[in-house]
């Protein structure tokens, strides 16, 4: 038997598939069965999936605090998606890594104040962007996933032909 030591800045840092085999184990070691796919919360219903342009309106009512655009943007990530109706799963942690905020909490509140923005466009105080699981875990409709992502590679191709036209050759 081999004994490996890692620090937490080490486990934090290493790649999404190393930490949840990381956690599989040392769930194994404690003899916690590991943990199934979460099911959507019974608030799931409150799920709207965003299109396009509510995915653009909620980036505008929220482009002022940084750190909750990094995280919108995060939404955009290809994941796996699980039950019925199927919903896209992303882990809290995973999400603070990513955007490098300092603990789940100022995730939370990042997710909190999409969440509100999407009350506001939608003027419905019963759709929800997104919601939670106790296992972590933020859940959305695969289509506002995909609606994000769309967002993000359309902001992407009109910065790079903006980019493209000021590096154009005079004729």
């Amino acid at each position: 038997m081999i004994g490996i030591t890692l620090t937490a800045d080490q486990i934090r840092n290493a790649p999404r598939e190393v930490r949840q085999w990381i956690e599989h184990e040392v769930m194994s070691g404690l003899g916690i069965a590991a943990a199934q796919p979460p099911a959507p919360p019974p608030q799931a219903a409150h799920l709207v999936a965003c299109s396009v342009e509510e995915a653009q309106a909620i980036l505008a009512r929220i482009e002022g605090v940084l750190p909750a655009v990094n995280v919108f943007f995060e939404l955009g990530r290809p994941v796996v998606s699980y039950g019925q109706p199927p919903v896209m799963v992303f882990r809290l942690l995973d999400i603070m890594h990513h955007t490098r905020l300092q603990n789940v909490g100022q995730v939370m509140a990042c997710l909190q104040l999409i969440n509100q923005a999407l009350t506001d466009a939608r003027r419905d105080p019963a759709a929800r962007f997104c919601d939670f699981d106790e296992a972590g875990h933020c859940l959305i409709p695969p289509q506002t996933q995909q609606s994000i992502a769309t967002l993000w590679q359309n902001m992407a191709a009109s910065h790079q032909a903006a980019e493209g036209a000021d590096f154009a050759p005079a004729a």
